[in-house]
């Protein structure tokens, strides 16, 4: 197990380069989805492609095409016609508004007169011929009432009963007028506003509607990757193996190097016993082991066996008084630490 390298952060230029080129493509993939040509009955909209600008990326210079279409909708005889006939007659109603138009100049320039004392007059002239016999009636049996009551004439009963009844009577006319007064102003008023509800409803009825297609097409859109995430979270996770294995590896050395504290240690493949190979580092095998009786405390340790470490690197095997090879850790790994 050699010495993990650490994984290169992202290019922040690179990485929004590829997200414009992504955006860009998707985005070209959208409106191809999306001009979708329509037929029915009453006609059709197409789309065509119809040249097209190059956008050019500032951060990595890679140019890119876009498409310009245009939209071509062509109506069935039937509809044609149609159109044909309400423009004409849109057109008609368009200058008869135009030319009311004109008349609305003088028109409006004029203030309203709202004198209608010709009204109240002819009012009151048709009142008296209807009413006029009517009160007269009701005075004569008013006045017959009071006399067979014993009510004398003069008496003050007999000027409250009589100023009662004109009270009433003047409140009757006085009304009739106010109503007849009301009446004149709304139908001056309405007169007034007639020629403009005629220019509003011709210009209403000139405006163009276009024909309908029936329903809408279904449209999919694509979503944008979001490639500067995915990146991102990628380096993250090298990151996160390279500092795993680090600390593998420093779990290593540190049992390597942790055999009392020294770096030559017993190594010698007749000296140990339990042997699990474990793992490599720096193209050296790595061994799981207890020493035999007398050779150690007994507790399992992981190195390397000197026999196959002087084969790569005799100088980093030597010979105890004992007989027993050992291994100089320190200048086994030193260059990989």
């Amino acid at each position: 197990m050699g010495k993990p390298k650490a994984p290169a952060a992202p290019d922040p230029a690179k990485t929004a380069a590829a997200q414009t080129g992504t955006n860009v493509t998707t985005a070209l993939a959208n409106a191809q989805l999306g001009n979708v040509n329509q037929y029915g009955p009453d006609g059709s909209v197409t789309y065509s492609q119809n040249g097209g600008t190059t956008f050019t990326d500032p951060t990595s210079g890679a140019k890119y095409f876009i498409p310009q279409y245009t939209q071509t909708t062509s109506l069935s005889p039937q509809q044609q016609a149609i159109k044909n006939q309400s423009d004409a007659a849109s057109l008609n109603l368009g200058s008869i508004a135009n030319q009311q138009s004109n008349f609305l100049k003088d028109y409006l320039a004029k203030p309203v007169n709202l004198d209608t004392q010709a009204t109240e007059a002819r009012t009151m002239d048709l009142a008296n011929q209807r009413l006029a016999p009517l009160i007269a009636k009701r005075d004569e049996d008013l006045r017959t009432r009071l006399a067979n009551q014993g009510i004398k004439a003069g008496s003050d009963a007999y000027k409250n009963e009589l100023n009662t009844f004109n009270q009433g009577t003047n409140d009757a006319y006085n009304s009739l007028i106010l109503n007849g007064h009301q009446q004149a102003v709304q139908d001056i008023l309405t007169q007034r506003n007639q020629p403009l509800n005629e220019i509003s409803a011709l210009m209403s009825g000139s405006q163009v509607g276009m024909p309908q297609f029936g329903a809408g097409t279904n449209q999919p859109s694509l979503p944008t990757v979001d490639y500067s995430g995915l990146v991102e979270q990628n380096y993250q996770n090298q990151l996160g193996a390279y500092n795993t294995q680090m600390q593998q590896r420093n779990g290593i050395l540190g049992g390597l190097f942790g055999l009392g504290g020294k770096l030559i240690g017993l190594s010698d493949k007749r000296s140990k016993e339990d042997i699990h190979e474990v793992g490599e580092m720096a193209g050296h095998k790595l061994y799981s082991f207890k020493y035999k009786k007398g050779k150690g405390d007994g507790k399992h340790h992981v190195g390397v066996m000197a026999q196959e470490v002087e084969k790569k690197r005799p100088d980093a095997v030597s010979r105890r008084p004992d007989g027993m090879k050992q291994v100089d850790y320190g200048k086994l790994f030193g260059a990989s630490k």
